[in-house]
């Protein structure tokens, strides 16, 4: 599935335009060369579908196939789970973790030359705390209770409760390392300024269609092989895929169903890895909301045949909750809500039979499934649901924000602290009805006690119980990625170490092919 929930997709470039028509009229795959790769230094040219509506830091409304491009995060992780040093080279919690300190390397630079230190990790933790906001901002602006610049190479951060995943956070896409000059002009919505080795060059890119990102000679590590990074934005998959097979690009993005045709072309290699999480999420569930009776949402949960639409794509995975098998916050004491017409219909009697007119927003990226959810949900009494169709900037603006009473869309946190903080936390950004039941939140007192401890897994997993318990989400999905690319041009085409994050390659790995 193809998932593009946070980029404004612009038209192809004319050349890829181009070969859409020669593309779809030839029959068979272009000839074969021993490298289509231009000579001189190693430019990727990588496809994505679009352009983030900001390229501010720690915004949903870019993926982290953009994000990574530009910037760099404090820490990283492997998919083992492990922490590493990145722009920050030590951390230590203080006691309970209610702080954590970092030292910051003192050898990086942005890439419009303002300095790397502890007030530039300060101001980037106050504009994502406290203006960008939205679910990778929300957990931030909750857990944290102040921050001190210790020194120019040391920041402390104080939290409100035991954070012990805060260095999990600083891995994710909550909160890249952006330009505090380009943040204090409001230019860094729009050119994007980091750390990475690739900075961006309006002077190069076409707009609409290309983004150019340039070698940055004053990096602050070792070179990748990928001097230069050219994002493009071809919305078409078809275009999209024809380019990557005639060597005009040399990655993309693509829909299961152009798989048989990636497999014609010897050019072509392709795999798929595992994406995104997303879900079916009730907005107005406050006791005054349409959606405030626990039995309800409930309802409509059972009414949901969630395998009906895993059937239609062979790369979504039906679920009964967020985290898998061996993540943190699984618990094998849900069982989800198998579909079940019947005990929906019992609950909504309980609830009083009551009518219900919703309207849920959708995107071209997840029309098909919202209409699916939305057929199904329709089959109860008295229950109408809507579909409204919203352009993708438009969608991503609001599908969360209390504009809507219900929505679907994708969840990214791969910690359950993170989870609770970013949606079912009463102070939570994406909690538009600034409601939490006493028996979460007192669930949730005792998961963030329990800090570090052997009690911590548990305490959390019994708080990923309750929110299932009480349908404040349901429908969860888990999303594969099909990644193709021109192996005549490129090598080592392979996923990130990050986990659940859309549209990404590994930017390091990959060289030219010879």
């Amino acid at each position: 599935m193809r998932t593009k929930t946070a980029v404004l997709r612009i038209v192809a470039p004319l050349g890829v335009a181009a070969l859409l028509l020669s593309g779809c009229s030839g029959g068979g795959a272009p000839a074969e060369t021993e490298s289509s790769a231009p000579a001189g230094p190693f430019t990727l040219r990588v496809n994505w579908g679009g352009f983030p509506v900001t390229w501010a830091p720690g915004s949903a409304a870019m993926q982290a196939g953009h994000l990574r491009i530009p910037y760099e995060t404090l820490l990283t992780r492997t998919s083992d789970g492990q922490i590493h040093p990145n722009l920050a080279t030590e951390w230590e919690y203080g006691e309970g973790s209610m702080s954590l300190t970092l030292t910051l390397r003192d050898d990086v630079v942005f890439q419009d030359g303002t300095p790397f230190n502890a007030e530039a990790v300060k101001t980037n933790i106050e504009y994502v705390k406290d203006v960008v906001g939205g679910q990778y901002g929300g957990p931030i602006a909750a857990g944290v209770k102040s921050i001190d610049v210790v020194d120019d190479s040391t920041v402390t951060i104080n939290f409100t409760r035991p954070y012990g995943t805060f260095t999990t956070l600083l891995t994710q896409q909550n909160l890249p390392m952006g330009s505090p000059a380009a943040i204090a002009d409001g230019s860094i919505e729009t050119h994007p300024v980091g750390t990475s080795p690739w900075a961006y060059d309006e002077s190069k890119s076409t707009a609409g269609s290309m983004m150019y990102f340039g070698r940055f000679d004053d990096y602050w590590g070792e070179m990748p092989a990928a001097e230069n990074i050219e994002l493009y934005a071809i919305p078409d998959d078809t275009a999209a895929v024809a380019a990557v097979i005639s060597g005009e690009i040399d990655v993309t993005d693509a829909e299961a169903e152009q798989v048989p045709r990636i497999e014609e072309s010897s050019d072509v290699d392709w795999y798929q890895y595992p994406a995104l999480r997303n879900n079916i999420t009730f907005f107005d569930r406050g006791p005054d909301g349409v959606l405030g009776d626990e039995n309800v949402r409930q309802a409509l949960c059972y009414a949901l045949d969630v395998p009906v639409y895993a059937s239609l794509d062979t790369t979504t995975h039906a679920a009964d909750q967020h985290f898998i098998e061996g993540e943190p916050g699984y618990s094998a004491d849900i069982d989800g809500y198998p579909h079940d017409l019947d005990k929906a219909e019992e609950l909504l009697a309980e609830a009083g039979n009551p009518t219900l007119d919703l309207t849920i927003p959708a995107a071209p990226f997840n029309k098909q499934q919202v209409e699916i959810y939305a057929e199904q949900m329709n089959e109860l009494p008295g229950v109408t649901v809507t579909v409204q169709d919203l352009a993708v900037p438009e969608y991503v603006a609001t599908w969360s924000s209390g504009q809507f009473p219900l929505g679907i869309g994708s969840h990214p946190q791969i910690t359950p602290q993170d989870w609770y903080g970013a949606w079912w936390a009463d102070t939570a950004r994406t909690n538009p009805s600034g409601w939490a039941s006493d028996e979460l939140k007192a669930l949730a007192g005792q998961a963030y006690g329990a800090g570090d401890t052997p009690d911590s897994d548990e305490a959390w997993a019994a708080v990923m119980k309750e929110v299932a318990d009480e349908a404040l989400v349901c429908g969860h999905m888990q999303v594969d990625q099909v990644i193709a690319y021109n192996n005549t041009t490129v090598a080592d085409v392979q996923p990130s170490e990050a986990v659940w994050e859309v549209n990404l390659i590994d930017y390091w790995a990959v060289k030219p092919a010879s």
